[in-house]
């Protein structure tokens, strides 16, 4: 059971929240610090503020302000508003907060008044910083003298604290907001791992010290010296755990969610749980436990830290501690939210488009994905390459419309249907076909454009069918890029529209661009101005390159990338670069057997001859024992001439196709068996095998490597 899950009760500084800071309010709160008018600046106005002494948030004596301005002790200036009593409940000074010159003797230099009880403030001579260890001279007022100052103070924090997006920007917010102009030094505890949303966190409540800061230690401090902390601490090294002990000291702090000072009984005995028996707290209300508490739960604790030669904390900086602690732990709260929104987001995303590129034969591929926003990492662009029978690839780039976890979800529905389809070996046309069927099922109005390409390494050849996408981009060797001439067709989800697919020549070194519409089209540019731009910049990164040699493919993506200008990121990008390098015909041999009895022996002696035109003998023994047993197990039930391929690449590859559709499977053929040897002699010599089902049938295939 969560030992630090409290019941919410209303605090005492719920009735007293600051508004929002005046127009004067610093926007930095490390400059809320009251500034006194110099008399000498002023000469002898009667308007000029005299230094003020004593304790924090004290006000000077009545008598020692009549002395400074001159009022005599029977006369009195205009009070300023006041109810009759303090910001916490006790009563207001005597006598009244500024006073003001006479009506005889105006003053030209007189500050108008500031709305509500907020005294207007004049300018004065710059406060030491703090931050160096230096105390301020005699006479010049501490920060945060008066309820104003804590008003300011409070909302130029929140606002510090409100702009951070994620978990580290909120809790460096908290720690620069507060360091030096509330307090010298800040330990922001969290719990370690923070509880998302209402999941109810198993085992032991564990805090872990997530960030500090401090005032850099300059000078002695009276023998009392504060942790070593830092700005930016090395939290893989330097971070603290410290587990909650349920019904211990600090667990009851914690379950009280006010902050209190450190001399208190209760936080006296949960500091050293918290900090460890080696830190030494300085005394006399310099200390400021504050429980971080979210929406359901504790989540956290922040430790205020005084140096002893610096003014204690009083009643009212309690106050501002819980406005601190309230806004950075419902901040936090919403970071972590977000967080795991993000990841999830980013997840779905990742997993929907390819890991990694595959290798096939013939043909090298590049990729890039970019979002359209840091902070909207989904889409419905995607883009895919998946190997098809005899050595072909299937290229596909689509583009679902919007940018919502819905636009993810229906790509990665139309993906894993365009992946099925290509396992069935269909045309381009049939593939879109089906894919505009698959979503018109997922609704009325989901729309996709899509581009699917099969290229064959052995004919050097193409064939495209396009549903609504831009057309692609082919870079030729000689450095001459140009927008093919595809149907551009209708998107898929309109239905009803047939789709054409057209063949094309793929020259070995040509490069071919296939990308979604975010790549060429802005609110800048309309969708044919950037594809010309496009092929402007293909052609003058291959010029870099010459004539007789094609750009690096990495390369020339991250080149494709740095087309796009500031304005030009309004959608997803995908981008697919495939370089074909195809198959040289001198590496290929190709046969056609009738389904005969002699058939094996007929495909030994061939591919022997092959390995031996190859330079190949010294694998003849394992190659013809493997084509012989896959022939006969083709000729054993096709009833059409069965095919023999062989190529010759970085591997040997074998296909022998046949008009059967029934895959083969592998089985652990029995003692007195007289067959079924045959594919477990392949799983055992080759590198690789498979079977895939065509249209027309089946090849089963297999590698060797090559001596």
């Amino acid at each position: 059971m969560d030992s630090t899950r409290v019941t919410e009760h209303p605090n005492s500084h719920e009735g007293h929240q600051p508004g929002a800071a005046g127009p004067n309010a610093p926007a930095d709160p490390r400059g809320a610090l009251l500034r006194t008018p110099d008399p000498s600046a002023q000469g002898s106005s009667s308007t000029a503020l005299p230094p003020q002494s004593g304790p924090l948030g004290s006000p000077a004596p009545a008598e020692a302000r009549r002395a400074a301005t001159g009022t005599p002790a029977g006369s009195h200036g205009t009070p300023a508003p006041s109810d009759g009593h303090g910001p916490a409940g006790t009563p207001a000074p005597a006598g009244p907060e500024h006073s003001q010159p006479s009506a005889a003797e105006p003053d030209p230099h007189r500050p108008r008044p500031v709305p509500g009880s907020i005294p207007a403030q004049s300018e004065a001579p710059a406060v030491p910083d703090r931050r160096k260890g230096q105390g301020p001279a005699p006479g010049t007022p501490m920060p945060m003298r008066r309820d104003g100052d804590r008003l300011r103070f409070v909302g130029a924090a929140t606002r510090r604290i409100a702009r951070g997006i994620d978990l580290d920007e909120i809790v460096m917010g908290l720690c620069r907001a507060t360091v030096p102009t509330y307090s010298d030094a800040i330990l922001v505890y969290l719990r370690d791992p923070l509880p998302v949303g209402d999941e109810r966190p198993t085992g032991p409540v564990v805090l872990r010290l997530r960030r500090t800061d401090r005032i850099p230690e300059d000078r002695d401090t009276e023998g009392f010296l504060l942790p070593a902390l830092q700005s930016e601490p090395d939290l893989g090294a330097t971070s603290e755990l410290c587990e909650v002990r349920p019904g211990g000291a600090l667990a009851e702090v914690l379950r009280g969610v006010r902050p209190v000072f450190a001399d208190a009984p209760a936080a006296r005995a949960a500091l050293p749980e918290l900090i460890g028996e080696e830190l030494t707290i300085p005394g006399g209300q310099r200390a400021i436990l504050a429980p971080l508490r979210g929406r359901r739960r504790v989540i956290g604790a922040a430790l205020f830290l005084r140096r002893p030669d610096r003014p204690a904390f009083e009643a009212d900086d309690l106050l501002v501690a819980a406005q601190l602690a309230t806004h950075s732990a419902l901040g936090i709260d919403k970071a972590v939210l977000y967080g795991r929104e993000a990841y999830i987001a980013d997840e779905l995303q990742r997993t929907m488009l390819p890991e990694t590129l595959p290798r096939p034969t013939g043909v090298r591929l590049a990729s890039r994905y970019l979002p359209a926003a840091e902070t909207a990492r989904v889409g419905g662009d995607w883009y895919d390459a998946i190997p098809l029978p005899g050595s072909r690839v299937a290229l596909v780039v689509g583009d679902v419309m919007g940018h919502s976890m819905t636009s993810a979800a229906i790509m990665g529905q139309l993906r894993t249907t365009a992946q099925t389809l290509a396992g069935l070996d269909l045309p381009p046309q049939e593939v879109l076909h089906h894919l505009d069927e698959q979503a018109q099922r997922l609704g009325t109005d989901r729309m996709a454009t899509c581009l699917y390409a099969v290229y064959d390494p052995v004919a050097h050849r193409i064939t495209i069918a396009n549903a609504g996408h831009p057309p692609p981009v082919l870079l030729h060797l000689g450095g001459r890029a140009e927008v093919l001439r595809v149907p551009p067709g209708a998107p898929i989800g309109v239905g009803g529209v047939d789709f054409e697919a057209v063949e094309l020549d793929a020259p070995a070194g040509a490069t071919l661009l296939l990308y979604t519409d975010g790549l060429v089209e802005s609110r800048l540019r309309d969708v044919w101005t950037g594809i010309e731009q496009l092929r402007e910049k293909l052609a003058a990164t291959a010029q870099l390159t010459g004539a007789d040699h094609s750009p690096p493919l990495e390369a020339l993506c991250d080149e494709v990338l740095d087309m796009l200008g500031p304005g030009d990121r309004d959608d997803d990008i995908a981008l697919l670069a495939a370089r074909f390098d195809g198959i040289a015909p001198s590496d290929v041999a190709v046969w056609h057997l009738d389904p005969e009895e002699t058939a094996p022996g007929k495909a030994r002696r061939l591919a022997r001859r092959a390995l031996s035109r190859w330079d190949m003998e010294d694998m003849s023994d394992s190659v013809e024992l493997l084509v012989s047993e896959v022939v006969t197990n083709a000729v054993r039930y096709a009833s059409r001439p069965v095919s023999l391929r062989l190529l010759r690449t970085d591997v040997l590859r074998c296909e022998v196709g046949d008009d059967v559709p029934q895959l083969p499977r592998l089985r652990q053929a029995r003692a007195t068996d007289e067959g079924g040897r045959g594919l477990y002699l392949v799983n055992r010599l080759a590198r690789r095998w498979g079977a895939t089902r065509l249209s027309t049938g089946k090849v089963v295939w297999f590698e060797l490597n090559r001596g």
